[in-house]
């Protein structure tokens, strides 16, 4: 497959692969951005697929998964299942703030409506993710985004630009069914709490069951916002400029 220009026309990119499959996608992204591709995680709901979906393909990529202090039980235990299972190259990050420093300065940030939700990812999640970029020397990431996950997300396509680094989402366009489908194929776990009722899973004080009729990801945030920051642009410049992309 041809590659586009260095830097890479995300464009192009994207009429190359709108119809391409999930495993062709990331070989694409292997081949364009090599030793400066890197992949994160949550291990929620669905972790399992990308993980197994990227790491059949690159083995030793960098894995970041984003440690804030106040995951449930049962995801540290799920990573490290993963971990274990796939031989995952798991880069942990965490914020400079321990968790009880920053509940003893803020207080329980969780609990202060949209702004103090947005102070708490900033400082648990977005902040250290840009350090794992930083020090990673990461040029592209992976991320298992799914169009119908979000209203953002909706707008996604296989490659975007996010802060000066291309992220490819191998997964886009998958639907439910698909991922259940992928699982069930590849005989991988869901995360333990999908049994529970949980369809979207973060931090403990901020993650609920959700009802048959609600939507995915209502379960997040008290239901007052989708995203935590970290698939988000942090610049309203890029912002503007990714929507009249049509990105």
């Amino acid at each position: 497959m041809a590659l586009p220009s260095d830097p890479v026309d995300f464009v192009a990119a994207n009429t190359q692969l709108c119809d391409a499959s999930a495993p062709t996608v990331v070989q694409w992204a292997t081949e364009a951005f090599g030793d400066g591709l890197v992949m994160t995680s949550s291990f929620g709901v669905q972790a399992a697929v990308t993980l197994h979906l990227v790491t059949r393909i690159l083995p030793d990529i960098p894995v970041i998964f984003i440690d804030t202090g106040f995951h449930f039980p049962e995801t540290y235990r799920f990573t490290e299942q993963l971990t274990d299972r796939l031989k995952l190259n798991l880069k942990v990050y965490q914020a400079t703030l321990s968790p009880a420093r920053m509940v003893a300065h803020h207080g329980m940030l969780w609990e202060q409506g949209i702004e103090g939700l947005n102070r708490y990812d900033r400082i648990r999640k977005i902040e250290p993710m840009q350090k794992a970029l930083t020090e990673l020397t990461a040029t592209a990431w992976l991320a298992g985004l799914r169009q119908e996950q979000t209203e953002h997300r909706q707008s996604l396509q296989h490659i975007t630009i996010q802060d000066g680094i291309y992220k490819i989402h191998p997964i886009i366009t998958w639907t439910t069914q698909d991922v259940h489908q992928y699982l069930k194929d590849n005989d991988l776990p869901y995360h333990p709490l999908h049994d529970q009722g949980y369809t979207s899973i973060g931090d403990w004080h901020s993650t609920f069951p959700v009802g048959e009729n609600e939507q995915t990801r209502q379960g997040r945030f008290h239901g007052l916002k989708q995203e935590c920051g970290i698939h988000l642009p942090q610049t309203s410049e890029e912002g503007a400029s990714r929507d009249a992309s049509m990105l």
